[in-house]
């Protein structure tokens, strides 16, 4: 299935470089069919700041959705002052200053360990006394991989994350009243289907006590080709089942095909092979093509050898590895010229860094339907020296 294109037609000499740009439009029609999954389900459905919190959008972000869950105290906070409805906070665990801040802060908390749940009940009771309808969860781990790239399991062997059946406490805490688990990246529907049936299996006399199930993130919901239909009768036999609220959170999804980084060429030379360096870093910039890894598409570009001009492309740092990849264009690269990376809007804006002092790219907001374009931040040496010290 071809996918959704937005910035083919997109100037992008119109905007500093490096670059980040958003297209509200791409954004909407994600939360359309992210809204379509809650109305049809049941489900709450919540976005995922980890992997795109550009609140300049949260009020749109409020139109379509339930709410958005945090890491954190800094994401808690960003998504009670910008986005609206619920507020679910998840971390691996919690200091004591900081649980206090997301225990006011949210609706829900979870816990990645009993032990920090045992360390902290005290302190939760006491702010659930003053808030009575604030809930309190455990993270399970099923211990049933469907990743396929070990960094990015959460029940890969030993995995640090949740708690597995035979760890799990044999009552169920007073205060829990729900259960999350995440096993999923970039995935669909089949996936989600074995990982609740590992769950129904290990966890069966827990389920019927529980008020509600986070199914967690990595539902690729608005990819072109996700069986939207399959996942809304998912939730709802799995929520008429054991009488629970589900809720789920997708991060990506709320972000897929809705940006794009614009870069410049500063330099073409061959070293071994042709070579360009651009003002952006896959270090820096984009570190998913280096961890994950996976290959950013160009608008305009091809595989290595498929057109006429083939180019190693590298960023600016002092990193050997600051290889972006071997792209293939149709005329030489010139020194000056942009390119426009796709799909660059999920967990890259939220990832970059300075390293090697390396400039920020700039945000910009624009509207396909209207061609609107603003650009909403800019960054420069205060951003790098007030990071340091």
């Amino acid at each position: 299935m071809e996918k959704r294109q937005y910035f083919n037609q997109f100037d992008p000499t119109r905007v500093p470089s490096p670059c980040f740009v958003v297209d509200k439009a791409a954004v909407e029609d994600n939360l359309k069919i992210l809204h379509r999954v809650g109305e049809e389900s049941g489900a709450k459905v919540l976005a995922a700041l980890k992997a795109f919190s550009c609140w300049s959008l949260g009020d749109l972000f409020n139109q379509y959705l339930w709410g958005s869950c945090a890491s954190g105290v800094h994401e808690a906070r960003l998504a009670r002052e910008y986005y609206g409805g619920e507020v679910h906070t998840y971390s691996a665990a919690y200091k004591e200053r900081d649980l206090k801040q997301v225990l006011e802060l949210s609706d829900h908390v979870l816990f990645n360990s009993a032990s920090q749940w045992q360390r902290f009940e005290s302190l939760c009771a006491q702010a659930k006394a003053k808030r009575p309808d604030l809930a309190f969860g455990l993270r399970i781990n099923p211990e049933h991989s469907e990743g396929d790239v070990a960094i990015y399991d959460p029940c890969a062997p030993k995995s640090r994350m949740g708690i597995p059946a035979g760890e799990f406490p044999e009552q169920l805490p007073e205060l829990i009243t729900g259960l999350h688990f995440h096993t999923l990246c970039e995935q669909d529907v089949p996936p989600l289907a074995r990982t609740i049936a590992a769950v129904e299996e290990k966890f069966a006399d827990y389920l019927p006590q529980l008020q509600w199930v986070n199914f967690g993130g990595g539902h690729h919901i608005s990819r072109e080709d996700y069986q939207v239909d399959e996942l809304i009768a998912l939730i709802k036999r799995f929520s008429a089942k054991y009488d629970v609220q589900v809720y789920i959170e997708p991060g990506e999804a709320t972000a897929i095909r809705s940006g794009i980084l614009v870069t410049e060429v500063l330099d073409t030379f061959t070293s071994t092979v042709p070579q360009a360096i651009l003002d952006t870093s896959a270090t820096c910039h984009m570190p998913d093509t280096l961890e994950m890894p996976y290959r950013a598409d160009i608008l305009g570009a091809g595989m290595p050898n498929k057109k006429a001009h083939t180019y190693r492309l590298g960023g600016m740092t002092c990193l050997a590895g600051d290889v972006i990849g071997d792209y293939s264009f149709d005329q030489p690269l010139q020194v000056g010229q942009r390119l426009m990376f796709d799909d660059m809007a999920h967990y890259t804006m939220v990832k970059t860094t300075t390293f090697n002092g390396i400039n920020l790219p700039s945000i910009a907001l624009w509207d396909s339907r209207t061609d609107e374009l603003e650009v909403i931040r800019e960054f420069g040496y205060e951003d790098f020296k007030t990071r340091l010290s």
